[in-house]
């Protein structure tokens, strides 16, 4: 029989590898372990805890945008994976749902061994830190659509919660405080404004120190502080701050009639996002784009302070921005600067 003229191999596609990348995730995936897990097969059957009296099931998917170009950028990708992670699971929690499993779809030109573990040891880490599953997920060869080392990464975080516990808007009332809890740094969000300002400004991100460590700092998930605080019942609702800022997340969990007023000088913004800032970037895009040191936001009585404050280690301390007030538009930002 003659060698094929036309191979898949030859188009860019390596099936032998692609197996190999399965293999390795199918040994080596995190601590928390699933009985029906089927990686490497057509789909993955995982249990639904028993001790949920009324489960109904939440679902998330996310990316990381243009954080990868500076994971490639530095060559560095053993971090990534858990901004993906986080950026799923950390939406899942504003229901009270618990994360149950996560799967991952790796785009990429090219298939890189190496390049993969470490973008899959990510993905592990950031499924132990939030006592999740990584059940399964897609790797796909893709020469043609991507340019040379190019690649992009989306995950899929599904949830449980019981009936009784989903959080409801009702909840909230006149007189509850806004409680912010720091970010990490810039998380995953506004990447391609910070690129453009690297490009502008022609920085070299790789001989910049600060901005190398700040910049592929992965974003904090919260999960297990924030579950806590629901099984306390010390908090009436929360939102993740993402792209939009605090005025468009928090808005999505606030009831008609009220609104939540934020003395933006009560905000403590990491040292990341004065030097974006000082590169011309006025407060109303700063806020609109970037989380500005707050990651995520309570909302609770002003009794159950200091009892949520003990939740948490000293760099995700929980403090006052803001008040829920009767108003009809959903937040209310001061005209205080904050920097």
């Amino acid at each position: 029989m003659k060698n094929s003229k036309f191979t898949y191999q030859k188009s860019g596609v390596n099936i032998k590898a692609a197996d190999k990348f399965i293999n390795f995730i199918a040994k080596n995936t995190g601590k928390k372990k699933q009985k029906n897990r089927n990686i490497g097969g057509f789909g993955s059957i995982s249990n639904i805890p028993k001790y949920f009296k009324d489960p109904k099931i939440v679902a998330s998917t996310d990316g990381v945008g243009t954080k990868i170009e500076i994971a490639n950028l530095l060559n560095k990708f053993d971090t990534i994976g858990i901004d993906l992670v986080a950026m799923c699971v950390n939406d899942l929690i504003v229901q009270g749902a618990k994360p149950l499993i996560f799967l991952d779809y790796i785009s990429i030109n090219k298939i890189n061994f190496q390049k993969l573990k470490d973008i899959v040891k990510g993905i592990n880490r950031g499924c132990d830190i939030s006592n999740c599953s990584l059940v399964g997920g897609e790797t796909a060869e893709m020469p043609g659509t991507y340019s040379k080392n190019k690649f992009d990464i989306a995950g899929f975080a599904v949830g449980i919660v019981d009936k009784k516990n989903i959080i409801k808007k009702d909840n909230i009332k006149k007189n509850d405080l806004v409680l912010a809890i720091p970010s990490n740094g810039v998380h995953s969000n506004g990447y391609s404004l910070i690129r453009y300002i690297l490009q502008e400004k022609k920085i070299n991100l790789k001989k910049n120190k600060f901005l190398r460590k700040e910049l592929i700092r992965p974003t904090k998930i919260y999960v297990n502080e924030v579950l806590k605080l629901f099984k306390f019942k010390l908090i009436k609702s929360c939102a993740n701050i993402t792209g939009g800022g605090l005025e468009d997340n928090i808005s999505r969990v606030i009831p008609n009639g009220l609104s939540a007023k934020i003395n933006l000088s009560k905000i403590k913004p990491n040292k990341i996002f004065k030097w974006i800032k000082s590169k011309n970037v006025n407060e109303k895009e700063m806020l609109k784009t970037f989380n500005c040191g707050v990651g995520f936001c309570l909302i609770a009585k002003s009794s159950n302070v200091k009892q949520i404050q003990k939740i948490f280690k000293k760099q995700f301390k929980p403090y006052v921005i803001g008040k829920i007030i009767e108003g009809k538009k959903k937040v209310k930002l001061d005209e205080k600067v904050f920097w």
